[in-house]
């Protein structure tokens, strides 16, 4: 078969036309140029698209990663060579269905294919169904490793059997052990249910003995319970009549009490009039203990103003001083200071005392405008003498200024009371010390009178604001007393209005608790019960519980034997049911034994198949190496092993490069190509970047076994990259 032309609306595809040729056709498209979107089209072309997939956490469905981007119907049509003549297939959406419109006809006529529908299509114009093209000529993205299916098997199977293509080991080995299951499987099956149903006619068969003699006892313990029942329910209606009387009783009791405590709160409101919160009055009331605190405080305050006022006096006499009068300490210093200064500047003499050069001077001036006329002769005595006599004069003037200084340096100090200078300074350091005791007398003093002003205000204000609180309940108030009787008075009042209050929510709530009698009460209290209203309810429900038990054990015992049937029938049951169980197990050892030889059948079958298939791909894959390998080896799973040449042990995929394994499952799917699909008409492979991780030289090997093999198959090569076109035309 041979597919010329695509055309599609599919995913990214926007009637976008793909023409092909026979053998190779390399198609080089960019990244997320439609390469795997073409490969899922034409996968879809020949198989639909499954309405049952469902989008996953890591996986979208093809109904919704495939619709077109456009928001265009999803459609496509497909020109292909099938059997000699052209076809057309036409697929669009139909229903829910988005490929579920189907069209095959000959391109000659547009005739319809006879015999050919969606459902089938791929299985008729390729020969295999979806699961076994996509594990084999249909190679995906990343996903050249085959994976074992019922299908497929059956199909390679066939290459080494008679070519019936219905026959699968897996599918027999499932079958056969769902039988098996289906007589055992742990505890559930046909012959586990056998055993049940024949255990259970036995227990039916032991049970039939002693049910009669069950019944018999169950009815006399009913008949005595029912007798029983009755006296304790005449004794319950006696304590029901005394208990409505008794709630009649409550009920009138309480509504009388609800009605005087109502009238009780509604007197004292209209007595007391609006009054304040209580927190208030008591607020109020320590606010006037504390104005009596005040005034208490004023009078000690006014008591200590004497003595303060006395202070100051005694310490304004104490520092009197006749020697600083009306003076202040600071001036007095300032006297004193002089005083002692001078007194040490006449203690040292330093007040000016005529000399003898001056003495002479005076005296010659004297001499000169007496008797200017003397000769030289009278004037060298003259100057003579009196130098003798102004050196007396001299001594004579010292002498008496002296005296002078000392009699008033004396007098200085006997003025102070002192004897020496420093004596003075003391004298006016006490009168300082006097003044500062003065001033502290007189700053207590102060203190006191302010203590008394500011005790005063706050009494004066406090009573004001006590007097305005209590005249809107108590008008007449003019002194603390009647302040303090007005407080008290409201507080009684608020105390037994509370208390009042109190009483009245708990009368509602004793009328809103009582239940409403139940019936009509007796008028007159009945007579008490000997036993207590709970001890009759409890022996009462004890009766009726326990004759519950045995009227429904007695029912039980009845519907048991009616259940159990007849012992001859039961007997006859169990026989047929041992005959049954027998059948079974027979069955059980037979499937056993027949899962037990398919087991060795298909041992043996894989012996006759697994050589050609592991020799075909050993061949395509030393082909794709080089001839580095020489071998490859398939388990029944089809996980492949490979040997290098002259190598004694194979590798596993798991232990080969990405690029080999690549290879390895290539060869494996061209070698099922070849083995499991129809080798007349056969169908195209279908390669989706399949060279992407093959290094250059082993993809020029892939290139050209695909060229020969293209010769019998047309294949389709997708790309991303032009290395392939480079090397195929490296090769001419």
């Amino acid at each position: 078969m041979k597919i010329k032309k695509m055309t599609a609306t599919f995913g990214r595809l926007e009637g976008e036309v793909l023409e092909l040729r026979e053998g190779l056709n390399v198609l080089e498209l960019p990244n997320e140029g439609g390469k795997s979107t073409w490969c899922a089209f034409l996968r879809a072309m020949f198989y639909g698209i499954p309405t049952r997939e469902r989008d996953t956490r890591t996986a979208l469905a093809e109904k919704n990663r495939y619709q077109p981007w456009s928001g265009s119907p999803m459609a496509g049509e497909m020109l292909l060579t099938w059997g000699g003549r052209d076809l057309i297939l036409r697929r669009s959406p139909k229903g829910a269905s988005p490929f579920g419109g189907f069209q095959a006809v000959y391109a000659d006529t547009n005739e319809p294919v006879p015999g050919l529908t969606g459902e089938n299509c791929g299985q008729v114009l390729l020969g295999v169904s979806r699961e076994v093209f996509q594990r084999s000529a249909f190679v995906g993205q990343s996903g050249a490793a085959v994976d074992g299916d019922p299908e497929l098997e059956r199909r390679i199977a066939a290459l080494v059997s008679s070519g019936e293509e219905t026959v699968s080991y897996t599918e027999a080995e499932k079958a056969l052990r769902g039988w098996l299951n289906r007589r055992r499987h742990n505890q559930t099956g046909l012959i586990p249910r056998l055993e049940g149903e024949l255990e259970e006619v036995e227990r039916q068969l032991s049970l039939t003995t002693h049910t009669l003699r069950r019944a018999a006892e169950a009815q006399v313990q009913v008949e005595e319970l029912e007798r029983r029942k009755a006296s304790l329910e005449a004794e319950h209606a006696a304590q029901r009549a005394r208990q409505l009387w008794f709630q009649a009783e409550q009920h009138r009791s309480a509504a009388a009490g609800l009605a005087e405590a109502r009238a009780e709160v509604e007197r004292l409101e209209g007595e007391a009039g609006p009054l304040p919160s209580k927190e208030a009055l008591r607020s109020a009331q320590e606010d006037l203990a504390y104005l009596k605190t005040l005034e208490a405080n004023i009078k000690e305050a006014q008591n200590q103003r004497g003595p303060a006022r006395e202070a100051v006096d005694r310490a304004e006499e104490a520092a009197q001083d006749p020697l600083f009068p009306d003076m202040g300490p600071d001036q007095a210093w300032q006297q004193a200071s002089g005083d002692a200064a001078r007194a040490r500047e006449l203690e040292k003499g330093k007040e000016a005392v005529p000399t003898v050069s001056g003495a002479l001077l005076l005296l010659a001036a004297l001499c000169f405008g007496g008797a200017a006329a003397f000769s030289g002769q009278l004037l060298f005595l003259a100057a003579a003498g009196l130098g003798a006599a102004g050196g007396a004069c001299f001594l004579l003037a010292a002498r008496r200024a002296k005296g002078r200084r000392l009699r008033e340096r004396a007098q200085l100090l006997a003025r102070y009371g002192a004897d020496y200078p420093d004596d003075i300074l003391a004298r006016a350091n006490a009168y300082r010390e006097k003044w500062v005791s003065v001033e502290e007398a007189r700053r207590g003093a102060e203190a006191v009178e302010s203590s008394i002003a500011g005790l005063t205000a706050r009494r004066e204000a406090l009573w004001r604001q006590l007097l305005d609180f209590v005249r809107p309940f108590a008008p007449t108030v003019r002194d603390q007393f009647g302040v303090s009787a007005a407080l008290s008075r409201a507080l009684s009042y608020d105390e037994r209005l509370s208390t009042a209050r109190v009483r009245l929510e708990g009368a509602e709530k004793l009328a809103a608790s009582l239940p409403a009698p139940q019936g009509e009460a007796p008028k007159t209290a009945p007579p008490p019960s000997p036993h207590t209203a709970q001890q009759t309810a409890a022996a009462l429900s004890a009766v009726s519980g326990e004759l519950s038990r045995l009227q429904a054990e007695l029912a039980h015992i009845q519907g048991q034997r009616s259940a159990l049937g007849d012992p001859v029938e039961l007997e006859a049951r169990r026989e047929a049911l041992e005959a049954q169980l027998e059948q079974r197990r027979l069955e059980h050892r037979a499937l056993s034994a027949a899962l037990e030889v398919l087991g060795q059948a298909n041992e043996q079958l894989r012996a006759r198949f697994s050589p050609a298939l592991d020799r075909r791909a050993g061949e395509l894959f030393s082909a794709l190496t080089g001839g580095k390998y020489d071998a490859v080896s398939l388990t029944r799973e089809l996980d492949a092993s490979a040997r290098e040449a002259g190598a004694v042990l194979p590798h596993r995929a798991l232990s080969l490069s990405q690029g080999t394994v690549d290879q390895l499952y290539l060869a494996v799917r061209l070698a099922v190509c070849e083995l499991a699909l129809p080798a007349e008409d056969p169908a195209p492979l279908v390669l989706d970047d399949t060279l992407a991780n093959f290094d250059d030289r082993r993809a020029a090997l892939a290139l050209e076994l695909l060229q020969a093999l293209s010769r019998d198959r047309q294949i389709l090569l997708f790309t991303c990259h032009s290395r392939e076109k480079a090397l195929l035309a490296a090769r001419g």
